[in-house]
């Protein structure tokens, strides 16, 4: 039986990894993915299988120190250990290369140091969708994104409503200012493409303060969305008090208006959610109409 030597397989591994990002700049990702998977493979071999993978630190960090001294820096122990990582997660397919091209190891590198395995499919899932800078992705994790959405089971067919995080953190100017609808109205529309990326994936802007008429009576919606994923307009509604039972009435107005006069017959029906301080659990018992939605807010 031939015994392999591990560390020169990893050594070749990553010299060539290096020679071939040189050659063919364009295709450079792919070439690091792919990689640092075989790199992962040969260290879970190396160490006995995955099972005993985990136990084997004392080795990546001798595989580690050599491949510094003879290779230069990016080949410490974090980075081994992740690239040991990536190949225990993807095992089971190709490497993500092929699925998420435009992501890069920069972002598995964010992505893996997570421990919930749907939280990291998230994450890979929004920074391919959305092309994610790695900045950005960092950001997104940083503020807990997906510990504020309601999607936690079936990525493939989320409903609108699960990519509404709870609480929605909305930045203001002024820290100081006693917040009342009116200056989280005007902080939203400040920083209105953050307030586009809390919402989630696929809204627009329609307008604010839309103003409609109702009988002789005008009213005005806080906010129009469109969400281009789900084919619909969105209403909401902003309250800096605990939801009230009131609140359900108003949106419920206006959401049917949007239906009547604005709506077109290919879009789906029209969904409301109200960004309110706190919520109301026992109110929302006794609302009926499932296109309608609560969440609260947080200020930066």
């Amino acid at each position: 039986m031939i015994k392999i030597n591990y560390y020169n397989e990893i050594k070749e591994t990553l010299v060539k990894n290096e020679i071939y990002k040189k050659v063919k700049d364009y295709s450079k990702n792919k070439s690091d993915l792919n990689a640092y998977f075989e790199v992962g493979r040969l260290i879970v071999e190396a160490q006995g299988g995955e099972k005993r993978a985990k136990y084997g630190n004392k080795l990546i960090k001798e595989y580690s120190e050599k491949l510094t001294n003879e290779l230069g820096k990016g080949y410490n122990v974090t980075n081994l250990k992740r690239m040991r990582q990536f190949y225990l997660m993807f095992q089971k397919g190709a490497p993500l290369a092929h699925q998420l091209p435009n992501l890069t190891w920069s972002h598995y590198s964010l992505i893996l140091p997570l421990k919930d395995q749907k939280e990291i499919e998230y994450y890979l899932y929004i920074a391919s969708k959305l092309c994610l800078s790695k900045r950005e992705l960092r950001e997104r994790i940083k503020s807990k994104e997906y510990e504020r959405i309601g999607y936690k089971e079936e990525l493939e067919k989320p409903k609108i409503n699960t990519f509404i995080k709870n609480p929605i953190i909305i930045k203001v100017s002024d820290k100081n200012e006693k917040l009342s609808e009116y200056a989280l109205h005007r902080s939203i529309l400040e920083n209105i493409d953050d307030f586009l990326k809390e919402l989630g994936i696929g809204f627009t802007y329609v307008g604010s303060e839309i103003k409609i008429k109702m009988g002789d009576n005008y009213n005005y919606i806080d906010f129009l969305f469109f969400n281009t994923n789900y084919n619909c307009y969105v209403v909401i509604e902003l309250k800096v008090t605990e939801l009230k039972s009131e609140h359900l009435g108003q949106i419920t107005k206006y959401i049917n208006y949007v239906n009547k006069n604005i709506k077109k017959p290919f879009h789906d029906n029209t969904v409301g959610v109200i960004i309110c301080k706190k919520e109301n659990k026992f109110v929302m018992e006794y609302c009926t109409n499932h296109k309608i939605f609560t969440t609260t807010y947080q200020t930066n």
